[in-house]
Formats: C-alpha cells, structure tokens, sequence
C-alpha cells in the first residue's frame, strides 16, 4: 500500500551510498509495525508516509529530536482519528519514553 522509494527514503535523511540499504529496509518495515501499533492501519497518504519517514529517521539518528518526535506524534493522532477538529481536548502523549529507546 504505502509506495516509498528507498533513494526518497535516503535523500530526506541524507545518507549515500547503499552500505545502509537493508538496515533502512529493515527501519521502514519496524516504522510500519510501530504506526499499527499505534492504531495506525497502513496506507497511501501523504501523512502516513511522512509518519514512516520520520519514524525512521528517529531510529536512524539516535540522537533524538524533539521536533521530529512531536511531529510525529501529532501525525499519529491525525491518522488514527482523522482530521483534528478545533477546540478539543489536547492528545495523549504516544511517543512518551519510547523514541529514545528504539521500537
């Protein structure tokens, strides 16, 4: 369902070469069971991609972003829930001690 391009994959994460080509397949396919972990079900839009990329890039890295891990998060609530509609309650943390320890 989801169509991401491992060279699409590479260039948002700016990495070269193939040596880390099974490794990132492997990060997408985690990213994947992560998000339908999460209540996400897999599928072609533009945020669930986005949602696998950044995913992947939270593992790749290690280091941490808290901008990616917000981003995230927000990416999940929307997928799982739709549209977030104005003047409801705030979301519930989903990534809380998780991004820094892997999937």
């Amino acid at each position: 369902m989801l169509s991401l391009d491992l060279d699409e994959l590479k260039t948002y994460l700016r990495v070269d070469g193939s040596e880390n080509d099974g490794f990132l397949a492997l990060l997408v396919h985690s990213a994947k069971e992560y998000l339908k972990d999460a209540g996400v079900p897999e599928s072609s839009s533009a945020r669930y991609k986005l949602a696998v990329m950044i995913q992947v890039a939270l593992n790749y890295d290690r280091d941490g972003n808290a901008a990616l891990e917000k981003a995230l998060e927000s990416l999940i609530n929307q997928l799982r829930v739709g549209e977030p509609k104005h003047g409801g309650s705030e979301p519930e943390n989903l990534l809380e001690g998780t991004c820094g320890d892997g999937i």
